[in-house]
């Protein structure tokens, strides 16, 4: 039961409380932490992301569950929360790249293509008629030769981080990040320690199936998402 006051307040976007609060941005926050977890790490070999795809029944097929994207050829995403919000910010940020490519010639720098993605999800924060997107991104690639790792969250708000997680499961995966995290690990070492956050999240109800891999490479200046024949071999090595 919410209390008497806050009863006018949560009704539309764009009313603030007494207390300062946009309360349907924290419900969409909410949505967010609601949502299977995803990690992202920085390491000496570029960027690591590893989603936890969550299969609620045997008889679904899991590669219809996506939660990692490719935007352009050095950047991916990693999604919580609403899966469809989280679709329709990838196909506005996979057009922003091309129109960058066409425009300039060149590809789109990932905080500047981070940023128009919170300017335009701030945009549903301050007007009436529409809702924020129920969603947070990891948003990670390559540009200037450096590696680079953002969060969003629905409110429009961007932060850079070396390591980090979003999702149901954020409190577990960033303790053992803040306890173990090296920014000098090779890929190997990053995607172990993204696995054992992820492990920790999930209460170890993890398997080949539930895992989702993606890798921004430094040398080669390119975002895949893993085989799951790469992916068996490092949860079956983590395992171990």
């Amino acid at each position: 039961m919410q209390p008497q006051y806050q009863m006018g307040y949560d009704r539309a976007i764009t009313v603030f409380s007494p207390d300062g609060r946009l309360y349907q941005v924290e419900y969409a926050r909410e949505a967010v932490k609601r949502g299977t977890t995803a990690v992202g790490i920085k390491c000496a070999d570029g960027v690591v992301l590893i989603v936890d795809k969550r299969v609620s029944s045997r008889l679904l097929e899991p590669v219809s569950i996506e939660k990692i994207f490719r935007i352009d050829t050095h950047i991916g995403v990693a999604s919580s929360g609403l899966v469809g919000d989280a679709r329709s910010l990838v196909d506005r940020a996979r057009v922003e790249s091309q129109i960058n490519r066409v425009s300039y010639d060149e590809p789109i720098d990932v905080e500047v293509l981070a940023k128009k993605l919170c300017d335009h999800m701030q945009v549903y924060t301050q007007f009436g008629g529409a809702r924020p997107y129920g969603t947070a991104l990891l948003i990670a690639g390559i540009s200037d030769d450096e590696a680079r790792l953002f969060e969003t969250d629905p409110s429009g708000t961007l932060l850079e981080y070396k390591a980090t997680g979003i999702g149901t499961g954020r409190p577990a995966v960033m303790k053992v990040f803040e306890d173990e995290y090296n920014e000098e690990a090779g890929f190997a070492d990053a995607i172990k320690l993204g696995l054992k956050a992820l492990h920790a999240a999930t209460e170890g109800k993890f398997d080949v199936n539930t895992v989702e891999i993606g890798v921004v490479s430094l040398e080669e200046k390119t975002f895949r998402k893993m085989e799951p024949e790469e992916v068996k071999t490092f949860v079956e090595q983590y395992e171990e």
